[in-house]
């Protein structure tokens, strides 16, 4: 850093571990985790939490735990936690050997659990899931005391003993901790510690028929593994007088915990809720489908990590909750594709064009640049002939006021190649264009024509003899609205899904330089956007989705004006 060059501003999680740190708290140490619970795959929402939390480890020379709060055996499987872990390292951070479960504290939470007990701050109560939340009361009104909140303790120690045995059908009993019922917080009134669930879980087997609240395993995993600073979103802020109380009474280790903003998305639900829904009713292909805000699912669209990294940073860390433009998102992901990604010719709805004085078997290479971003890209070959495929919407017999492009006596450049004037049109019996026929200038090849004359307009094409068809998928927003949650009364979500978020093009050409073309590489389709070849794909039946379209709205937005395409990018 220039030595007059501004630090960074540090965000107010940067501010609170450096005070920590400066008071020789914890002697300096900083231990940070990230906690999913493996129900479901990570979206773009986790990769914040992910980027801040393994992130700050970084900075600071600590160290960031990957724990898996699994204690629901009936919603989690072992693939989401394959996904969780493949998810984390593609992102570009690792946990090294802190790989933890709170299943492998569950000796640890039964004996805690025993002992509020046994000091008469936890009893098991018979009340249904209904009733207790009758109980419970309100925000205005107080709840209500258990009749079997005054059970003894010899009593609530031989029916939860009598429970982790499996005596007790599910639902039947549960274990509550003895706090305050009138409290403004309702997180205080009692909450449940333990339920009965007789079901496998996917690490400890059958060896257990009860099962720790998430609100008692979170935090006393926490204190077990000496979290220093325990990150947390906005949502659990009214649970931290709770995971204070439990410190408190069972006199552990404390982690302090922070909350921050979670990250919310226009045009995206980032309930794992909902994203199930889509999955399960089918909505969308799976967990990966490239419209999902899952890492996979931006993975497999053609996403890189570094332009999620940077989105996550140029986000922020906040302490109140808002909605993010997904247009900021494309916006990163434009910048780093635009440096990386090589530059290929695909014609996604093609049109026959034959050039009439062009040799008829005659094949000419020309030079292509592979990116102006990065000359050490290099060049590649180009193959041209007589017969080429360009765009439809490149063509119009009547062409409106500023079409530059091709139309019946106009002269335009071909991309690379040489400038050709259209002079036939041939239609079909229904009056449908199939056929342009122009011809071409030989003094032009590459470049401009030798007498000055200019054209306004620049097309690209591929060679129908050489070029390789390909199935090209188009994907727009899973929603139609910024807010998939505004609906009217008596609809859900699902109805303001867009039936038009994904549009399948099957006699698509692209340039023969793309043949073999392995799953994952990502190209910038010249005037289309940036594609990547989807892992459907075979060596005869290819397969590209468009990640991103080179219209830029946040640029817009960045600069207040008319976005000027990114050097490098080729637009009309």
């Amino acid at each position: 850093m220039a030595e007059n060059e501004a630090k960074p501003a540090l965000n107010f999680i940067e501010q609170i571990i450096e005070a920590d740190r400066k008071t020789g708290k914890h002697d300096g140490r900083v231990a940070t985790r990230f906690p999913p619970e493996p129900n479901g795959y990570l979206h773009i929402g986790h990769a914040k939490s992910i980027c801040l939390n393994f992130g700050l480890a970084q900075k600071y020379g600590g160290v960031c735990h990957l724990r898996f709060d699994d204690t629901n055996p009936i919603k989690e499987e072992q693939e989401y936690i394959d996904s969780i872990k493949t998810d984390v390292r593609w992102l570009g951070f690792d946990w090294g050997r802190h790989e933890y479960y709170a299943s492998d504290y569950f000796e640890q939470l039964h004996a805690w659990a025993v002992q509020l007990i046994q000091a008469g701050k936890a009893y098991v109560c018979d009340l249904t899931a209904e009733q207790t939340r009758e109980h419970r009361g309100t925000l205005t009104k107080p709840g209500k005391d258990s009749p079997y909140r005054t059970r003894s303790v010899e009593e609530n120690l031989d029916l939860f003993a009598r429970m982790r045995q499996g005596e007790f059908p599910d639902g039947s009993r549960t274990l509550r901790a003895k706090i305050d019922m009138a409290s403004p917080n309702l997180n205080l009134r009692d909450p449940v510690l333990y339920r009965i669930l007789h079901a496998s879980h996917h690490r400890t087997g059958d060896a257990w028929c009860i099962y720790p609240m998430y609100d008692f395993a979170h935090g006393q995993s926490d204190s077990v593994e000496r979290i220093t600073h325990s990150i947390c979103t906005l949502e659990f802020e009214n649970h931290r007088p709770l995971y204070d109380w439990f410190v408190r009474e069972l006199g552990i280790f404390a982690p302090r915990q922070i909350e921050f903003a979670r990250l919310n998305l226009t045009y995206t639900v980032m309930s794992k809720r909902k994203l199930l829904n889509l999955v399960q009713a089918r909505h969308v292909r799976g967990w990966d489908d490239p419209r999902m805000p899952t890492i996979s699912g931006l993975r497999r669209r053609g996403y890189t990590p570094e332009a999620i990294r940077e989105f996550c940073r140029r986000v922020g860390v906040a302490k109140f909750d808002g909605v993010n433009d997904i247009a900021l998102l494309e916006h990163c992901l434009r910048e780093d594709l635009n440096k990386r990604a090589p530059r290929v010719m695909g014609v996604l709805r093609p049109l026959r064009l034959i050039i009439d004085n062009y040799p008829v078997d005659q094949t000419e290479e020309l030079t292509a640049i592979n990116n102006p971003e990065d000359a050490s890209a290099g060049t590649r070959a180009v193959p041209f002939s007589r017969m080429l495929y360009i765009e439809q919407d490149d063509f119009r017999e009547d062409p409106p006021r500023k079409f530059f492009r091709l139309a019946p006596g106009r002269e335009v450049r071909l991309r690379y190649a040489y400038f050709v004037t259209c002079t036939d049109v041939i239609k079909d019996g229904n009056g449908e264009i199939i056929e342009i026929h122009c011809t071409y200038d030989p003094a032009t090849r590459g470049g401009d024509a030798p007498d000055g004359r200019k054209v306004k307009g620049t097309i690209h094409w591929v060679s129908a003899a050489h070029a390789r068809r390909v199935e090209v998928r188009l994907y727009d927003h899973l929603f139609t609205v910024p807010n998939p949650d505004d609906v009217e009364n008596g609809k859900d979500f699902t109805s303001n899904l867009n039936p038009n978020s994904l549009e399948k093009l099957t006699e698509s050409f692209v340039e023969p330089s793309l043949a073999g073309a392995a799953p994952g590489s990502r190209y910038q389709f010249e005037r289309h956007g940036y594609f990547c070849v989807d892992p459907d794909s075979t060596v005869d039946a290819p397969v590209f989705n468009r990640t991103v379209s080179l219209r830029d709205s946040w640029a817009k937005i960045e600069k207040g004006q008319e976005a000027k395409p990114n050097q490098g990018e080729t637009t009309l």
